[in-house]
Order: C-alpha cells, then sequence, then structure tokens
C-alpha cells in the first residue's frame, strides 16, 4: 500500500501536467482565432475564456485583451491556472515524490521547469504551446513505458483522466460562448487532437452533432470525457476493490457513475441544447469525485490551492 503522501503527489503530479496540456490547446485555439477573425470582439472574447478557465479579471472595468490573457493562463508564476505554475507544481510534487518517481520522469520535469520562460512575445505563443504539448506528452509516455502498472499508476492515471475530463468539458463550453464568433467544430477537434480519428469514424466534416457526440460520447477516443469517466472508474475500483450487494457505498464512483449515466443516456440534442450548462455539470462532477478521493485516500493533507474548479 502507498504511502498517502505519495499517492498525493502522483495524483496531483498526473492532474498538474494533464492541465498543462490542456490549458496550451484551449489558448492555441482561441489565440489563433483571434489573429484570423477581425470581427470578434476581443475584449468579450478575452472575458469569456478567463472565465472559462476560472480566471475572473480582479477589476471588472479592467481592460483586457489577449496579451493579459496569454500573461496570465501561460506565465504567471502565481496563477495556480496557468501552464507555468502547473509544470512547476507537477515539479514540486515530483520532488515529494522521489522514492517512487522514475529518475525519467524526474529529468523531464526538472528540465521543463528550468527551461519555461518568463515572458513570450506573440510571435513565439504558437511554438510555445506546441512546446507544452510535448513535454507533456513526453511525461505521460515515460510514466506509461518505465513504470509498473501498479497503485502508483493508478493514481498517476486518476488524476490525468479526472482533469481530462474537465479540460475536454471546458473547450466544449468554450463553443457557445461567443455565438457565431465562437470556433468551429473542425477547430476543436484539431485542438483535442480528434480531427483524424474523427474522420475516420464519421467519414465526413465535422457537424455540430457528430462532433460533440465524438468528444462527449465515444468510448474509443480517449480525449472523450465519457472515456476518461470511465478510465477514472476503473483506476477507483483497481485501487479500492470493493463490492456492494446493493448499489455504491464509494462516493468517488456515485459521483462519475451519475454524469457517465447522464452523458449515455441522455438524447444528444438534449445536450447540444444546453451545451455549456451540461459541461459546467461535469466539472462539477469532478471537482466532487476529486474531494471525494482527498477524503478517501488523503484524509491528512491538505487541499491544493486551485483555481478554476467549480464548486
Amino acid at each position: 500500500m502507498l504511502l498517502s503522501r505519495i499517492a498525493e503527489s502522483l495524483f496531483w503530479i498526473g492532474r498538474y501536467i494533464e492541465r498543462s496540456d490542456g490549458t496550451a490547446r484551449i489558448l492555441d485555439v482561441h489565440l489563433q482565432l483571434l489573429l484570423e477573425d477581425p470581427w470578434i470582439d476581443e475584449e468579450t472574447a478575452c472575458r469569456s475564456l478567463l472565465a472559462v478557465m476560472g480566471s475572473f479579471p480582479a477589476d471588472d472595468e479592467e481592460k483586457i485583451a489577449r496579451e493579459d490573457v496569454l500573461a496570465r493562463l501561460a506565465v504567471d508564476r502565481s496563477n495556480p491556472s496557468s501552464i507555468v505554475y502547473c509544470l512547476g507544481q507537477a515539479r514540486e510534487n515530483a520532488r515529494r515524490a522521489r522514492e517512487i518517481v522514475s529518475t525519467e520522469l524526474w529529468e523531464c520535469l526538472n528540465t521543463t521547469n528550468a527551461r519555461m520562460p518568463r515572458r513570450l512575445t506573440t510571435e513565439k505563443v504558437h511554438e510555445f504551446f506546441q512546446w507544452v504539448r510535448e513535454r507533456s506528452a513526453l511525461a505521460v509516455g515515460i510514466v506509461d513505458s518505465s513504470t509498473a502498472h501498479d497503485e502508483a499508476w493508478q493514481f498517476f492515471t486518476l488524476g490525468r483522466v479526472i482533469e481530462r475530463a474537465d479540460m475536454t468539458a471546458r473547450l466544449l463550453a468554450t463553443r457557445s460562448l461567443t455565438e457565431a464568433s465562437g470556433p468551429s467544430w473542425t477547430t476543436i477537434l484539431r485542438s483535442c487532437g480528434a480531427y483524424e480519428a474523427y474522420l475516420r469514424t464519421y467519414r465526413g466534416m465535422p457537424s455540430a452533432r457528430n462532433a460533440a457526440e465524438f468528444l462527449l460520447l465515444d468510448r474509443l477516443f480517449p480525449r472523450s470525457i465519457i472515456y476518461s469517466i470511465s478510465r477514472a472508474e476503473q483506476c477507483i475500483s483497481a485501487i479500492d476493490p470493493r463490492e456492494d450487494r446493493v448499489g455504491h457505498s464509494n462516493q468517488i464512483l456515485r459521483a462519475l457513475g451519475r454524469i457517465r449515466n447522464d452523458l449515455e443516456y441522455r438524447p444528444i440534442s438534449e445536450i447540444l441544447a444546453e451545451l455549456p450548462a451540461h459541461m459546467v455539470g461535469v466539472q462539477k462532477v469532478t471537482r466532487e469525485a476529486s474531494d471525494a478521493i482527498r477524503q478517501r485516500f488523503f484524509p491528512t493533507q491538505a487541499s491544493p490551492s486551485w483555481i478554476g474548479e467549480i464548486s
């Protein structure tokens, strides 16, 4: 059995790596959209994006531009929603669990943190987001290929898939934020690395119904919400294998099961009609599941400061 301290560090390494990857994807898509579409009201779009990421301006009267979004969500070392903060915390949690974290993962996170820029120029933004995605993929690949798939791996994977469900929900929520000026479904699929997989599945250009259905409900695509939730359920069952004769006493499985059933059995047309509300529901469930995981497995540990979760 893992020490509570070690299990918690592995869980948060997974979450922080996935949060940095997801934030890079969302920012890349939306900042590129601002450059390509001159008709978008930049301040409204930027405020909406900050709201989706849970990083609200301190002053409602403050003017918000793309440079402010980039500063807050990419390189602000004091903002728990920023890419730099998340990768720094992933490295810090790896240091705390150094006795179980592989040398390759430690070196990967340490190097990534050391090479993180303190400011970004507009010309280098896309390269930076691509670099973040590559470093995140490298860290995950190292864990998958060089770590025994035991309890330690299960906690790392649990953190990743809980966060991935949340980040995919945030990305889908942005689809309706700016109405006609929002990102197209093709853009959203590309930002999830899902475009080619979607084409192989549906064999046609993305429609709202099919694209949303793919990112919400496809059981084989690893970035879909349903895949992430199902994988989280498998991790919990592996970590804490208890079978109840009636219902589920495990609060984590109860939370995840509710949202999985709601997504699987509700008609896709109803979900699309109220997409932001349903995605807020997914984010609430990931928060509930995260709290239940902390209470069940890390009862003596303080809850990390985490901006942007729906309470």
